[in-house]
């Protein structure tokens, strides 16, 4: 990463309600150009919805969003343009191949026709899809359908790649395989790449920079190191957990969760 680069994406005060629920509270951050760059946080954090918002998938209640000089908001259409993304649930439609699954992305996408063959081909060889372009994604495994979605993102060039806790679920060498890619583009293509997880590994070993989100809010960022030097600490893990607290707290539920629970409520 180049340490003079510009901030490709800007966040400040941040803020996202569900009724009387704050799942981001007034969160502020930068990411430059060309970094990977980690949100870390237990489950109920708010980094789905902080996601969310970014991609022009929620509107925030306030704040101000930049990506690519483009405000989600008020410009969704050119924000789009601008970053692809993997979300933390399959998006892609098993009852199609993967050759098929990526030209109606392209056709969304309006990627040149004259380029559009070429482009998914060359996309399906990097993940090493190729030999199964003409096959029903049904039959592939999670790991398959994830790189296919890796795929499917960057097929219109995108400045930004979003990876919504993109190995979750997943083999530790299938989420290592993933990462090589991930880390490729990055490397090869100046991508910069925006992912959320709760694998200590993943971001100690991926990330540029990590930022910490726990009950909505951003409690510290920086680096590995700098998190560990900040608490204290001999490693990210114990780092986290000096920021978050030891206790388990598996019977949280996302924002979005709460959000549908309380609609039921109100539907009795």
């Amino acid at each position: 990463m180049n340490q003079n680069a510009s901030s490709i994406i800007i966040v400040k005060n941040l803020v996202k309600k569900f009724r009387d629920f704050k799942a981001v509270d007034d969160i502020s951050f930068e990411v430059k150009e060309g970094e990977i760059f980690a949100f870390l946080g237990p489950n109920g954090a708010g980094k789905s919805t902080t996601i969310k918002m970014l991609t022009t998938l929620l509107k925030p209640t306030s704040g101000r969003l930049v990506l690519n000089g483009n405000n989600p908001v008020d410009n969704k259409k050119e924000t789009r343009k601008s970053f692809g993304i993997v979300f933390q649930d399959t998006s892609i439609d098993d009852n199609l191949t993967a050759y098929e699954n990526m030209y109606f992305h392209a056709v969304l996408f309006k990627v040149p026709k004259d380029i559009r063959k070429k482009m998914i081909l060359e996309l399906l060889k990097f993940v090493e899809l190729d030999e199964r372009k003409g096959d029903l994604v049904k039959t592939f495994s999670g790991g398959m359908k994830r790189r296919l979605e890796i795929a499917r993102g960057l097929l219109h060039n995108p400045k930004i790649l979003f990876l919504d806790e993109p190995t979750l679920g997943l083999d530790p060498q299938t989420r290592n395989y993933i990462w090589n890619f991930i880390r490729e583009i990055n490397r090869n293509e100046g991508m910069t790449v925006f992912f959320t997880t709760h694998y200590m590994d993943e971001a100690e070993r991926i990330a540029d920079r990590i930022a910490i989100i726990d009950h909505g809010k951003i409690i510290a960022s920086g680096t590995a190191k700098e998190l560990e030097t900040q608490t204290k600490t001999n490693s990210l893990e114990e780092a986290f957990l000096t920021l978050t607290g030891r206790t388990i707290r598996e019977d949280e539920a996302s924002s979005i969760d709460r959000l549908r629970m309380m609609r039921k409520m109100r539907r009795r």
